[in-house]
C-alpha cells in the first residue's frame, strides 16, 4: 500500500504540507527520517525513535547485504522485526555506497561489480539483485540502483551516469512489477547540469514511479549549486507525487529545500555532529565541549521538549562529553534527531496554517545571529 495526498500549499513558495500511506503507517510530510544504515540509528533503541516521533526511519541495501546478510534478516521476516521497529522504512538502493565505500571493480550495463570495504569479497549488484534485496528487507520505500559520480564532473560523464541510471531504473521497474510490494522510487540524476537534470526527470517520468528522489547532491558542490540545481529539478518531478532530497543537509537546508517543494529528507549530520559534541538548535550550533558550559545549569534549548533538554544541563552534557562517556552519544543524538524532525514538523504546521514564509524568514534571522 502507498499513497500519497497533498493537504495543503503555501501561497507564496512552493512548500506543501502531505500525507503518505503505507501498510505500516502515516507519514506526514515534509518528514526527516533518521539514517539507520546497519539497522540502527547509532546509540538510539527503536522507544527512544518514537519518543523522537520519527515516522520514518532509513536503512541501507549494501550494507545490510554484506552485514549481517539476507540469509539472517530472512529468518525474521525482514528489517522490521530483526530491530524491532514496527514503523515505515525506507532502504536506499546502495548505489552511493557502491561509489563511495567500495573498492569499485567495474560498472557495466549489467551492474555493478564491487569488493567489500568489510573483507574485499567481490560481488555484483544488478538493477534486479537491488530490487531482490530490499524486498528481502521488506522496506516500505525501496529505491532504484543508480550510477553515483564525484563532484566535479565533466558532463559526458555525467550523461553516461544518466544513461545508465535510466536503463537500471526501468529494469528495476520491471522486477518490482513482477513482484508487487510496496513502493519503488526512481532517483534523478544528471550531476551539476540543468539540461542533463532535465532530461533525467523526463525519462524517469515516462517509467513512471510511485515517487521520485533527488541524488548526485550534497556530494562536494558549493551550497548555491546545490540549491539551484534542486531549484530547478523539483518543478520537473510530477506534482501529485513525494519529491525526496537524497543526503541533506543541515536545518537552513532543509527549511531552504521545503520552499522549493521537496517533501522528504535524510542526512547523517544530526547523528554525526552528535557524537562529535555539536547540538543544533534555532540560534545555530552548540560546541558542548566550550568552557564556557562548564558550570552552565540551562538545557542546550529552553524551548525543545526532548528527553535530554528536559533532564539535563549543558554543565553535565559537557562532562560526559569530555570524560568520554557513552551516555554522552546518546542524549547528543536524542537531541539532534529530535531537533530535526521537530523542525519539519514546525514547518508542515506552518503551511497548513499558511506561515510558512513567516516562518522560513524568521529562521533564517534566528539562525544569522
Amino acid at each position: 500500500m502507498f499513497e500519497f495526498s497533498i493537504l495543503s500549499k503555501s501561497k507564496k513558495s512552493r512548500a506543501r504540507a502531505g500525507i503518505i500511506k503505507t501498510s505500516r503507517g502515516i507519514i506526514k510530510t515534509p518528514v526527516f527520517m533518521p539514517v539507520g544504515t546497519l539497522g540502527s540509528v547509532k546509540s538510539l533503541s527503536h522507544n527512544e525513535l518514537t519518543d523522537c516521533s520519527a515516522q520514518i526511519i532509513l536503512g541501507n541495501t549494501y550494507h545490510l547485504y554484506l552485514r549481517p546478510g539476507c540469509d539472517v534478516i530472512d529468518k525474521f521476516g525482514g528489517l522490521h522485526k530483526f530491530m524491532n521497529w514496527d514503523h515505515p522504512i525506507l532502504t536506499d538502493s546502495g548505489g552511493f555506497q557502491i561509489f563511495s565505500l567500495a573498492k569499485l571493480t567495474k560498472i557495466t550495463d549489467d551492474g555493478a561489480f564491487f569488493q567489500s570495504h568489510i573483507d574485499g569479497s567481490k560481488h555484483l549488484i544488478t538493477p534486479e539483485k537491488a530490487i531482490e534485496i530490499q524486498l528481502c528487507l521488506d522496506s516500505d520505500i525501496m529505491m532504484c540502483l543508480d550510477n553515483c559520480i564525484p563532484y566535479p564532473s565533466t558532463a559526458k560523464i555525467a550523461k553516461q551516469a544518466l544513461d545508465l541510471t535510466t536503463k537500471w531504473a526501468q529494469r528495476c521497474k520491471d522486477k518490482w512489477n513482477s513482484l508487487p510490494k510496496n513502493a519503488l522510487f526512481g532517483i534523478v540524476q544528471g550531476g551539476m547540469y540543468k539540461d542533463l537534470r532535465a532530461e533525467s526527470a523526463e525519462n524517469l517520468k515516462e517509467i513512471d514511479f510511485p515517487g521520485f528522489a533527488i541524488g548526485g547532491l550534497s556530494v562536494g558542490e558549493p551550497k548555491d549549486i546545490m540549491m539551484e540545481i534542486a531549484d530547478f529539478t523539483l518543478p520537473k518531478l510530477p506534482y501529485e507525487k513525494p519529491k525526496y532530497i537524497m543526503g541533506v543537509g543541515t536545518p537552513k537546508d532543509l527549511v531552504d529545500l521545503v520552499s522549493l517543494g521537496a517533501d522528504m529528507f535524510d542526512c547523517v549530520i544530526p547523528t554525526r555532529n552528535a557524537r562529535n559534541g555539536q547540538l543544533f538548535t534555532d540560534y545555530g550550533k552548540i560546541n558542548i565541549a566550550n568552557a564556557k558550559h562548564k558550570y552552565d545549569t540551562m538545557p542546550i534549548d529552553t524551548n525543545c521538549q526532548c528527553f535530554t533538554c528536559k533532564n539535563f544541563s549543558k554543565a553535565y552534557l559537557r562532562h560526559l562529553y569530555k570524560s568520554r562517556e557513552l551516555l554522552s552519544y546518546r542524549l547528543n543524538t536524542i537531541h539532534n534527531v529530535y531537533y530535526f524532525i521537530n523542525l519539519t514538523k514546525r514547518m508542515r504546521d506552518a503551511i497548513i496554517k499558511d506561515k510558512f514564509d513567516e516562518f522560513r524568514y524568521k529562521f533564517n534571522k534566528k539562525s544569522e545571529n
